[in-house]
């Protein structure tokens, strides 16, 4: 007997259908990133114990910065305007090449409005009371607009590129981000909780632009892809689990708190910080690859 799923074409892109429920957890995503924001703002910047170790963190990076410094310094001077519209226009391409011209768009979407996103939250909406005696300290600094580029510019590709390469991209891109986010750290140019802000709104933006998308950034019914997916979202999240663990035992000893590890002072709230920011940014590029590779499945 013939199997009729062989003889019979694939359906054209246009008239493959978008599951419903993949979406919805996207919206979700997106949702619980932006709730996860507005936490990281009023914990770190509107209360003194959190500035406080925020602060600590930021004290801490002096140690050892010179030799760090000479590794962070090319990571931070290759993200410049420059950077983001190369970057951008390979990402467009990518998705032309593939004959998909609103993903094309929502990939400018993406990059545009998670940049402009973090320019006005920093400088419009978010505030930062003086709450600790240190130099320039009612002077908003979160998100980081240098961690927004690098993790909308990882994201951008990771939409854009197919099925297969997702694993491959989703990696790449929580390593750059997350040396972009440390990088920052390690310059005192930022504190961990800026860090973590820029990361989660790129998570946001990313996430509604899988649940607003069109049929064109539905990928084909016979595209694999799902083993390396399951592999690469596992180690991300691994890798985001251990790191996670030792920055909260880290910060709760920064802190003074009974669960936290025992030392404090701002060494240990600098590793603390540096291990938050790259649990969040695996754990953030794993979320953004599941939900690719979901809501880019078709319908069958």
């Amino acid at each position: 007997m013939t199997d009729v799923s062989l003889t019979q074409p694939a359906l054209p892109r246009a008239a493959q259908r978008p599951r419903t429920w993949p979406r919805v957890a996207a919206a979700a995503v997106a949702l619980l990133a932006t709730w996860a924001l507005y936490v990281t703002w009023d914990t770190f910047v509107r209360t003194g114990s959190g500035q406080s170790v925020d602060q600590l963190a930021l004290d801490g990076a002096a140690r050892g910065q010179g030799r760090l410094w000479e590794l962070a310094e090319p990571v931070l001077g290759v993200v410049s305007t420059t950077f983001v519209g190369l970057a951008l226009a390979v990402a467009v391409v990518l998705a032309l090449v593939r004959r998909r011209w609103w993903l094309a768009a929502q990939v400018v979407v993406l990059v545009v409005g998670a940049n402009l996103t973090t320019q006005v939250l920093k400088y419009v909406v978010l505030d930062r009371p003086a709450l600790l005696d240190v130099p320039r300290a009612d002077v908003n600094t979160l998100p980081s607009g240098h961690t927004t580029v690098a993790a909308s510019v990882a994201a951008g590709l990771l939409v854009a590129v197919p099925r297969r390469w997702r694993p491959v991209v989703a990696v790449a891109g929580a390593g750059f981000t997350a040396a972009t986010g440390v990088s920052t750290l390690v310059g005192q140019w930022h504190r961990p909780s800026d860090v973590v802000a820029g990361v989660l709104v790129v998570l946001a933006w990313g996430a509604l632009t899988c649940a607003l998308g069109s049929p064109s950034s539905l990928d084909r019914p016979q595209d694999g892809g799902t083993a390396a997916t399951a592999g690469a979202a596992a180690l991300l999240l691994v890798g985001a689990a251990v790191s996670g663990a030792v920055a909260l035992g880290a910060l709760g000893g920064a802190g003074g708190t009974a669960w936290g590890l025992p030392t404090g002072g701002g060494l240990t709230a600098y590793m603390g910080g540096v291990l938050g920011v790259v649990a969040v940014t695996l754990a953030a590029s794993a979320t953004l690859l599941l939900v690719r590779q979901a809501t880019a499945r078709p319908a069958t």
